[in-house]
């Protein structure tokens, strides 16, 4: 079985559940906060985890309150990181999560986003089969530095999620991603505003021919829809009782999408079990499912080791 490499931020998220964004110069009360384990690359690790695959996180955690929340959940969860603590304090996320679900991010960045080019030589060789890369990470200047890890290590099966600041990452990185062949997972919004197209059919092939690979495209409430450049489609979606909020659905999806393909599955075997997953996601609070209400979906893992 393929292993699967994170390459991203393990963030503190704190969650502030509000009726609605506020207007200039409103003033609401909140309804709850509370502070969890969170950042695209823990969610898409933890997710990767649920299936049994085997996943190293490589994400930075560095100092401050923040970071040292962090340190404690990893441990509590027996996870390590192979990277050494920088000197530089962690930043946050500040989820603002309204009635209907939605979300909205103010990031914080600190540590947890930024790289160095000596880390890299700390990877084990053996889990870096299939790699993921966040946007978020590679817009920071010191992206560089994982840029050319991936360029100078052939053999790498890239999934990249650019994220809601696709347009803001430099062209010149991007046109460097998209040499190496990722497989691209992004939604629907994101898919549109940077191809410029207004059907996501043509988003997606537009895209195919940037990188020459699968391009799958979330839609929601609607599924998904991929183009592999041989077959393209929608896959449906898994109805959810009701939306508790929407954090991490995305990062569930293509976590699930990684551990589904490198388990065996089709792409679109992979692609309906992910649907399923991230219509967990937003039925329950928070960004990532408990083992139990995973679980409890009944999805075939495949036998192996159990992983801590």
């Amino acid at each position: 079985m393929p292993n699967c490499l994170v390459i991203g931020s393990a963030a503190a998220d704190v969650i502030i559940r509000i009726p609605h964004l506020p207007s200039t110069g409103e003033d609401i009360h909140i309804i709850s906060q509370e502070m969890s384990l969170g950042g695209c690359a823990w969610n898409v690790f933890h997710t990767i985890r649920l299936f049994q695959v085997p996943a190293v996180l490589f994400s930075p955690i560095g100092t401050g309150v923040y970071g040292d929340f962090i340190r404690g959940e990893l441990a509590a969860r027996n996870v390590s990181v192979p990277i050494p603590a920088p000197d530089e304090k962690n930043g946050c996320c500040y989820c603002f999560v309204e009635d209907s679900g939605e979300r909205t991010f103010l990031s914080c960045h600190g540590a947890e986003y930024r790289f160095r080019e000596e880390w890299f030589q700390l990877l084990p060789k053996n889990c870096r089969d299939y790699t993921y890369v966040c946007g978020l990470e590679i817009e920071e200047s010191t992206g560089e530095a994982i840029l050319r890890y991936l360029e100078a290590t052939p053999g790498l099966r890239i999934f990249f999620a650019p994220g809601p600041r696709i347009c803001q990452i430099g062209p010149d990185k991007m046109k460097r991603l998209f040499a190496l062949r990722p497989v691209l997972h992004l939604n629907e919004t994101e898919a549109l505003s940077y191809t410029g197209e207004t059907a996501v059919e043509q988003a997606a092939q537009a895209l195919h021919t940037l990188t020459e690979n699968i391009v799958i495209i979330t839609l929601g409430e609607n599924g998904a829809y991929y183009d592999d450049g041989v077959s393209c489609g929608y896959i449906p979606p898994v109805q959810t009782d009701s939306v508790t909020d929407t954090i991490g659905a995305g990062d569930a999806h293509i976590g699930a999408v990684m551990a589904c393909l490198a388990s065996g599955l089709s792409l679109k075997e992979s692609i309906r079990t992910a649907n399923r997953v991230s219509a967990a996601v937003v039925g329950t609070r928070g960004a990532c499912l408990s083992k139990e209400t995973f679980d409890a979906l009944s999805i075939p893992i495949p036998q192996s080791s159990p992983i801590p």
